[in-house]
């Protein structure tokens, strides 16, 4: 399975079941790191196991671009990104 910083999952277990996040990053095998920008912001991001996601064919590639360069991305950006694409 291809995970890309950036994309966008759906939640499918747990209290958060059915919301959106976007991948920050990938701890190991087995588990990644989401953000929603509004209950999981970047300062404390959601590990889940990969198993429990939904991955969808989007990615956003504004904001997987600046985590990989390490410039700074912000919660707003991640919201109005998760906003943005839910639209279309």
């Amino acid at each position: 399975m291809d995970i890309n910083l950036g994309q966008v999952v759906y939640s499918k277990a747990g209290r958060d079941a059915g919301k959106r996040f976007i991948i920050i990053a990938q701890q190991d095998d087995a588990h990644v790191l989401v953000a929603d920008g509004d209950l999981r912001r970047l300062e404390k991001p959601k590990k889940k196991k990969i198993k429990h996601l939904n991955f969808t064919e989007e990615v956003l590639e504004q904001i997987g671009e600046k985590i990989r360069n390490k410039q700074k991305v912000t919660n707003a950006e991640i919201r109005k990104a998760l906003v943005v694409s839910q639209d279309i």
